[in-house]
């Protein structure tokens, strides 16, 4: 019997929907599952016909964590070599992408499995369920930048509250703690999240989606007059751009705008996002 991929992706619309394909391990992850997606992200990103990325899981569950290979990859003599140089790309590749990553968490998701839904830029959870952070549970630390991304999104103490008591969160606190910013029933999550990933394809232009990303990317180790110094340099060149000019002809016109589908000369100067600067800081370890 011929063994399903462990990654599986499809395209519509301008979205990649990336698929969790293990739903016997409840998408639990070793390092050759991670590999897959990390590649598929990659491909994503590199492609000119996706605008927007979307990730869930296959089954009943998002993701599980760590299936048990990959504890015994890390517990290797130098496990972090091993897990830097096996997935092929920096573990917050996410947010590195031009791309939003929208997070269709279909069900439970626990340790890296919701570190791989907070790395996305949006996340569209199922009402019945469940998130925790489990390391302290399992005598572990706060893994893959958790410590560094739970902060921002929640909060300094709520943060702690999440890392310190590994926790297990329902549908309704996540979302009032920020961690999600959909909560929908689980039949509806996969269709509520291609359905907003469509729109930001179908009507938001990709330099300005790729540029917001990096804004607010950036803005968390800036200081206020920095950030604002900044975003006045980008509004300038944006407004000098070709996807404003399409954006304003189209509101005369009394159409959807057609934004270029690249976003390498959104405009000039510092707005301009190119492929190398890219792939540089994608391929940093």
């Amino acid at each position: 019997m011929t063994e399903q991929p462990a990654i599986t992706t499809r395209t519509a619309g301008g979205v990649r929907t990336i698929l969790l394909n293990r739903a016997e391990r409840r998408n639990a992850v070793d390092l050759a599952m991670l590999r897959e997606y990390y590649a598929a992200l990659a491909v994503a990103e590199d492609d000119p016909t996706v605008r927007a990325v979307v990730v869930t899981g296959v089954g009943g569950t998002f993701c599980a964590g760590a299936a048990p290979e990959l504890l015994d990859d890390l517990s290797g003599t130098d496990g972090r070599a091993a897990l830097l140089e096996g997935l092929g790309h920096p573990p917050h590749l996410p947010l590195l992408m031009r791309k939003p990553v929208i997070a269709a968490i279909n069900g439970s998701a626990a340790g890296v499995g919701l570190v791989l839904a907070l790395l996305s830029d949006v996340r569209f959870l199922a009402e019945n369920a469940r998130l925790s952070t489990v390391f302290s549970r399992l005598g572990l630390i706060a893994e893959y930048g958790s410590a560094w991304l739970l902060p921002r999104l929640v909060g300094t103490a709520n943060a702690l509250d999440l890392l310190l008591s590994a926790r297990s969160v329902d549908a309704a606190e996540a979302q009032r703690l920020g961690l999600v910013q959909r909560v929908v029933p689980r039949d509806d999550v996969l269709a509520e999240a291609d359905a907003y990933a469509a729109t930001l394809a179908a009507e938001c232009a990709p330099g300005s989606l790729a540029v917001i990303k990096q804004q607010v990317l950036t803005g968390w180790e800036q200081s206020l007059p920095e950030a604002v110094d900044a975003s006045i340099r980008l509004m300038v060149e944006s407004v000098s751009g070709p996807a404003f000019a399409e954006a304003i002809q189209a509101r005369a016109d009394r159409r959807k705008p057609d934004f270029p589908s690249g976003v390498d000369t959104v405009g000039a100067g510092h707005l301009r996002v190119t492929q190398a600067e890219y792939r540089a800081k994608r391929d940093e370890t």
